[in-house]
């Protein structure tokens, strides 16, 4: 499968005793969601839990899907001490499927592959959105290589956001948003700016 998508190297990156990404929410997780009722939620790749557990502790009924055991078990003693409670499902994506039509809301953040890779796990998690539930995807968008800051530097496992609206195309989701966003760092050297594809979409009622 690749490095991209090998547990043991990410059970050897989890495996410290710090959280490899912070404990807060993605930005962009919070803004898109806010005005969300809270429903079912999965997080599809969810490493160490951060948006899945702070949706949790919003009212989301939430399932966290990632296939390293370390990295889900950091995800437990996290949600463990901010007392709230997630379905936790030691899993490859490239073989889970999500019970279909079963979320108000998937989410697949930072999934990293190359196309071949992406494209059947984007048509499950679509597979997966109810009626009325909504998608929302974040990745390193493929511009980030060169006028980006950090993120992966390998350009098969980058994609924009036109990419993932091709993968979702028959999908019967309608297509919200679609486009390169900005995400500033904080660096040693002041802020930077990573450029992120987001794309977010619903399946009518």
């Amino acid at each position: 499968m690749g490095a991209a998508m090998d547990s043991a190297s990410w059970d050897r990156r989890y495996g410290g005793r710090e959280l490899v990404w912070t404990a807060e929410p993605n930005r962009f997780l919070v803004a898109e969601t806010e005005t969300i009722a809270p429903g079912r939620a999965i997080d599809l790749g969810c490493g160490e839990g951060r948006n899945a557990i702070w949706l949790a502790e919003r009212g989301w009924q939430m399932v966290g899907v990632d296939f390293s055991e370390v990295g889900l078990k950091k995800a437990g003693e996290l949600a463990d001490s901010r007392d709230v409670s997630v379905e936790w499902v030691a899993a490859d994506l490239l073989e889970y499927r999500p019970e279909p039509q079963a979320f108000d809301l998937v989410l697949i953040f930072y999934l990293q592959v190359p196309a071949a890779q992406r494209q059947p796990v984007v048509r499950a998690a679509a597979d997966a959105v109810a009626p009325g539930g909504a998608f929302l995807l974040v990745a390193h968008d493929t511009s980030n290589l060169q006028h980006g800051y950090g993120g992966p530097q390998n350009p098969t496992v980058l994609y924009t956001a036109h990419d993932v609206v091709d993968d979702l195309a028959g999908a019967g989701l309608q297509i919200e948003r679609a486009e390169c966003v900005e995400r500033p760092v904080q660096t040693p050297d002041g802020e930077r700016v990573a450029l992120d594809a987001l794309v977010r979409a619903s399946r009518p009622d």
